[in-house]
Formats: C-alpha cells, sequence, structure tokens
C-alpha cells in the first residue's frame, strides 16, 4: 500500500514570482514548486518534494547498478590528504578543493571523487586475481568549492553523484566493465525519460585511453557538443579532431617582412593589410607549469584554453602577462611570430600544415612577415587540436559541416587503466603466483544534475512536468471545493494508494481552487485528479499534466484506470 501525502500536513511552499537570482528554467521551478531552498552560494536544501525526486533517481540508478553486479558501498566524504597527495590530485585540483585541518593540524579534503579512496579499499581487499572483476559503486554527497555556483542545483558546491569503480586484472576485463556501464547508463537515463547523447569525450586528468560522455541537450547546458547531422559522428567540443595534410609550400617565395606600424592584433593586421583575417597567423603566449609556451592558430579562429588544458593535462596552463616579457627581447608583445623563437615551445593547430604560407609577426615592434611557410621556415613542435570548434566545421568522419548544441552533462565514463593504481601499486597474486597491476575504470552520474535536466527538458509554461518514474507521486488530487469535495478526494485517494499507486491530495483549507490548480501545474506530478463541481454525482476529472488532455470519470473508473497505469 502506498502512503498518501496530504497537502495540508505537507511542508511546502510554493511562490508565483521567480527568484531574483534565478536565471535558468531548472533553478527558477525547482524553488518556486517548493522543491530545494538556497542555504549559500551553490549550497541547497533539498525539501520534502525534492528529496522523493532525488530518492527515485538514485532508486533507478541502484537498480541498474545492481543488475550489473556492483557492489554499493559507502565511503567518507572527509578525506586525508595523503591520499591526493600520492595520485598528484592535491595539486591538480588546486582552488576546487575544500581543504580543512583538525585540531592537531592533520590536513583533509572534503571528497570531490573518489578514484584514490576506492583504489585503497580494494589493495586492503583483494589479493588475488580469483577476487576480480570487481564494481564498486557509492551514491554520495561530493564538495567542489565552485567559484561561481549557478543554475540552481546545475552547479552547486555540493551535489550528489554516483560514482562506480571496475577493478581487473586485463586490459579485456576493463573493456567488458566499460561496457556494462554504457548500456546500463543507456537503461537508466530511458528510464529517468532523459533525451540524452552519447559523444566522445577527452580524459584529461583523469588520464586513460577511452572516455565517453552522457549528454542531455538543453538552453541551460554548459557543455557545447557538435553533432554531424549526415553520420553518427558525435563529440564534446573538446574532442573534436581536424585532419589537416601537408601542401607543397615550395611555390611560396621567400619570407618577406612588412611596416605594420599599430597592428598588434589580426584585426588591426588585416584591415592595414587589406587581408582576410584567415590569411594570418595568429600567436598565443601561455605558460604551462610556468614555462612560455607558444600556440599558433588560424588568425579567424580563436583558442579553446579548456581544449588546451585538457591536452597538456595535468600542467598548469595560464595565459602570460606583461611582466612575462621582461628580458625576453624575442618576445615582442603583438608581433610575435614562429621563426626565430628560442627556447619557446611551439604547439599548433593541425590547419598549421607543412607547406601552407601565412602573414604572422616578425618578432620586430610594428612589423610583420609573410610568406612564412610551415616546416620551412619555423618547426612545429606539436600538432594538437585547439581552436574553439565552429558550427560547420568539418565532421572527422564524414566532413559534413557540424551543427553545434548545448548540453547538460549528466555521465561520464572513463577507462581509467593503471593511473591509480600505479599510485598506489595496486596489484593482487596473477595465476603465475606473480604480481599483476589492476586496471581500472571509473563512471560517474550526476544525481542532483539529473534533477536539473529533467527539469530543464520537460518544464513548459505552467510549470514542471515529471516523467511518472521520478516524479514525487503518480496522481495529484485535487479537491476543488469544500467539504464535499474534499471528503470525496480523500476518499478517492485512500483507495488508489491501497492499491499501489503513490497519491498526492490538495486537500488545504481555506485554498482557492484556482490557487491548487496553479500548484498541481506547477508541482508537476503526471497526473491531476479533481474533485470538482461534479463530486455529488461521483464524477471526476483527470487531466494528463503533460499533454493537457482531459476527461470525466466516474470514481470506480478512475481508480481503475490510474491502478492500470500505475
Amino acid at each position: 500500500m502506498a502512503q498518501v501525502q496530504r497537502m495540508s500536513r505537507l511542508m511546502i511552499k510554493t511562490l508565483r514570482d521567480d527568484p531574483a537570482d534565478a536565471e535558468t528554467l531548472n533553478h527558477k521551478l525547482l524553488v518556486r514548486a517548493g522543491y530545494v531552498r538556497r542555504t549559500a552560494a551553490g549550497i541547497w536544501t533539498w525539501l520534502p518534494l525534492g528529496k522523493k525526486v532525488l530518492e527515485n533517481i538514485t532508486r533507478v540508478v541502484r537498480e541498474e547498478m545492481d543488475a550489473i553486479g556492483g557492489q554499493e558501498v559507502l565511503l567518507p566524504a572527509l578525506l586525508p590528504k595523503e591520499s591526493y597527495d600520492a595520485s598528484g590530485r592535491y595539486h591538480e585540483y588546486g582552488d576546487l578543493l575544500f581543504k580543512l585541518k583538525d585540531r592537531k593540524g592533520a590536513e583533509y579534503l572534503l571528497g570531490p571523487t573518489h578514484e584514490e579512496i576506492f583504489t585503497q579499499v580494494v589493495k586492503d581487499q583483494i589479493t588475488s586475481y580469483k577476487d576480480l572483476p570487481v564494481i564498486l559503486y557509492q551514491i554520495q554527497t561530493k564538495y567542489r568549492d565552485e567559484a561561481r555556483p549557478r543554475a540552481g542545483v546545475l552547479r552547486g558546491r555540493e551535489f550528489q553523484m554516483k560514482d562506480s569503480y571496475s577493478f581487473d586484472t586485463t586490459d579485456e576485463g576493463l573493456i567488458e566493465a566499460y561496457r556494462l556501464h554504457r548500456a546500463a547508463y543507456i537503461r537508466i537515463f530511458e528510464r529517468l525519460g532523459l533525451d540524452h547523447r552519447i559523444v566522445s569525450a577527452v580524459s584529461g586528468a583523469m588520464g586513460g585511453s577511452a572516455s565517453e560522455e552522457f549528454l542531455a541537450p538543453a538552453p541551460a547546458g554548459e557543455d557545447t557538443f557538435a553533432d554531424c547531422p549526415a553520420c553518427d559522428y558525435a563529440a564534446n567540443t573538446e574532442a573534436v579532431t581536424f585532419k589537416a595534410t601537408p601542401v607543397d609550400g615550395s611555390a611560396h617565395g621567400p619570407v618577406e617582412e612588412l611596416d605594420t606600424p599599430d597592428t598588434p592584433t589580426i584585426e588591426t593586421l588585416a584591415a592595414h593589410l587589406g587581408v582576410p583575417a584567415s590569411a594570418t597567423l595568429k600567436n598565443l603566449l601561455v605558460k604551462v607549469d610556468g614555462e612560455i609556451v607558444a600556440v599558433g592558430v588560424p588568425g579567424d579562429r580563436e583558442v579553446d584554453l579548456g581544449k588546451l588544458g585538457e591536452h597538456l593535462a595535468p600542467a598548469v596552463v595560464e595565459l602570460v602577462t606583461a611582466e612575462d616579457f621582461e628580458g625576453r627581447a624575442d618576445l615582442v608583445r603583438g608581433y610575435v611570430g614562429p621563426q626565430g623563437l628560442e627556447k619557446v615551445r611551439y604547439i599548433v593547430d593541425p590547419r598549421i600544415a607543412a607547406g601552407t604560407a601565412w602573414i604572422t609577426g616578425a618578432n620586430k615592434p610594428g612589423t610583420h612577415a609573410k610568406n612564412v611557410v610551415a616546416g620551412r621556415d619555423f618547426e612545429v613542435d606539436d600538432y594538437l587540436d585547439v581552436v574553439v570548434v565552429e558550427a560547420g566545421d568539418p565532421c572527422p568522419k564524414c566532413g559534413t559541416g557540424l551543427k553545434l548544441d548545448r548540453a547538460i552533462e549528466i555521465g561520464h565514463i572513463f577507462q581509467l587503466g593503471r593511473k591509480f593504481a600505479d599510485a598506489f601499486q595496486l596489484d593482487v597474486l596473477g595465476q603465475n603466483g606473480k604480481p599483476v597491476r589492476v586496471t581500472m575504470g571509473s563512471y560517474g552520474i550526476g544525481v542532483s544534475r539529473a534533477v536539473a535536466a529533467l527539469a530543464e527538458q520537460t518544464a513548459d509554461e505552467q510549470g514542471l512536468c515529471w516523467p511518472r518514474e521520478i516524479a514525487p507521486a503518480d496522481v495529484h488530487v485535487v479537491a476543488a471545493g469544500k467539504a464535499l469535495q474534499t471528503e470525496l478526494a480523500l476518499d478517492v485517494a485512500e483507495k488508489l494508494a491501497a492499491a499501489g499507486v503513490r497519491v498526492m491530495v490538495d486537500d488545504r483549507a481555506g485554498v482557492s481552487p484556482g490557487v491548487k490548480f496553479t500548484d498541481a501545474e506547477l508541482i508537476g506530478i503526471p497526473k491531476i485528479l479533481v474533485a470538482g463541481r461534479r463530486s455529488a454525482e461521483g464524477v471526476l476529472e483527470l487531466k494528463d499534466r503533460r499533454t493537457g488532455e482531459r476527461e470525466e470519470l466516474t470514481v470506480d473508473e478512475a481508480i481503475a484506470r490510474l491502478t492500470v497505469q500505475g
């Protein structure tokens, strides 16, 4: 028997107006409908209805993880600094970590993720290949000191996450665990009713050989992904690649210097020479772990610093400052060219292919050079895809122009390999009696982010519109009147609950029918059953929250209909 939630006893406060600081749809509606309350910047209280939604998502995740043989554990949120020192991630995470000391001066952090601790648990508990493979998971609160928390529960400093980890002795075993998780994630997001895309991603500081993201398309999304309209290619823009082939540069004349005063930017240079920006070579200077590095891209493109950072992880990438030019005669601000650079690593986008000629800085104030040919006049240390991907860029798979869309990251799976096993010397005794280094996978789902993503994808002008699987109830019974309607509504609610249907009933006294109807739309339970003007006849109105379709049914018909749907 399900429980009846009576709104007369439920702690819920709905709002007619959007919160002043709310920018995204999920932020506005989750607060207005009484699901969450802001405690501080990036920190949220989950109120009774919100907690039910969160728990319903958790239940689906848990069921599917158990179905692939996952074993649930619960690790501490308060973690010793030493574990993250061992992996190097205490430095890599930097300011994102919440750091603290106990009264004795020992250093700790609040866990942003738990690869290190899971690795240590397995090292302590498993000693033989006979005990592998194993999949462990937890559903727990994580902490990251976001500089600018935003979008409600979508980007907070405290959030709910499912993280799981696979352990095996072979790469083949890792691939199988990755396949199991990928299939489980598809089932999870389908059950939740989330429209999602699986896209190629970069592993970055996590390391490993393969990585995919699960993205929920939504205007509020912080990720941009590329989608090919002609084939099945899809990737996070940080993972989009460009293949350029060398060209014959023998026809280009020698390097020629040009007098270009007051042209320190690509825009001023192109205007001065009357050439398109695409004919110029832009050279951005950055520092990689303190060392100055030059990054070359076509003048009409921008360097994607996030993409560059992912390529160079775990190194720290930052822009140079005016002070970095001091004492470096070879670095002329606004006029840097790759030819003649001294002791500077040169990274270029593949569009700067061998044999291509460019107009670029001449390393002299007020001077540029033309006919600067890649491979002839300068050498490239590394080719990396570092430009900001634009709509229309060629699909790496078929060449068709790509589309770009915004999305919310709701899941990420990694084939980690042996990065963390190496850091903690995670070995087991192999079949031959010798130690074997364990290989790992890491797999995350943003549980609280899934709430926000669903709100973004399913809401309409009236409010939230939850899929049944995760809604706080199956049916919202509204008593649209006085004693007779309330008596009927409560009676129907009890009968539905006895049949296993989850029910919320609006039996609030002194609240007008208009307010009750508005709240029912705002709260977003899939079915709305109204005890209204024909209550004396035993007739109710059933409304589908998503489609708006209405029909009148007798009490028995309504119970039969909703019981079958339940």
